[in-house]
C-alpha cells in the first residue's frame, strides 16, 4: 500500500516538473537576444535545443507514467520510476537548454 501511495504522490511531482521544464523551455527564446551584427549565431541549432527542451520533458514524463502504471498494475515496486523521471526530465531539460546556448557564439552555459 505504501509503494501504491509514494508512487502515485511522486508521479504528480513528476508530471508537475515535466510542465514547468516545458514552460522554462519558452524562456530559452532568448537566448537568441544577442544574435545580431556582431555575434553569429547558429539558428539551426537554437531550434533544435528549444524543441528538445520543450518537448522532451513531456515525453519523458509520459513515458514514466506509463511505465509506473504498467508496473503498479503488476504489483512490483514503482515508486522509483518518477524519481528516475524527474532526474531525465532534468536531464533532458538542461540537454536542450546546452545545445540552444551553444548555438549563440561565445555565450557560456
Amino acid at each position: 500500500m505504501w509503494d501504491l501511495v509514494l508512487t502515485i504522490v511522486l508521479l504528480v511531482v513528476m508530471i508537475g516538473a515535466a510542465l514547468l521544464a516545458s514552460f522554462f523551455a519558452v524562456f530559452l527564446a532568448f537566448a537568441g537576444d544577442s544574435c545580431g551584427a556582431s555575434t553569429v549565431c547558429d539558428y539551426d541549432r537554437m531550434g533544435t535545443g528549444m524543441l528538445i527542451a520543450l518537448i522532451g520533458p513531456l515525453a519523458v514524463g509520459l513515458l514514466a507514467l506509463i511505465a509506473a502504471v504498467i508496473v503498479l498494475v503488476l504489483r512490483r515496486l514503482a515508486f522509483w520510476i518518477p524519481i528516475a523521471g524527474i532526474v531525465l526530465i532534468a536531464a533532458v531539460f538542461f540537454g536542450g537548454a546546452a545545445l540552444t546556448i551553444s548555438g549563440v557564439e561565445g555565450a557560456t552555459f
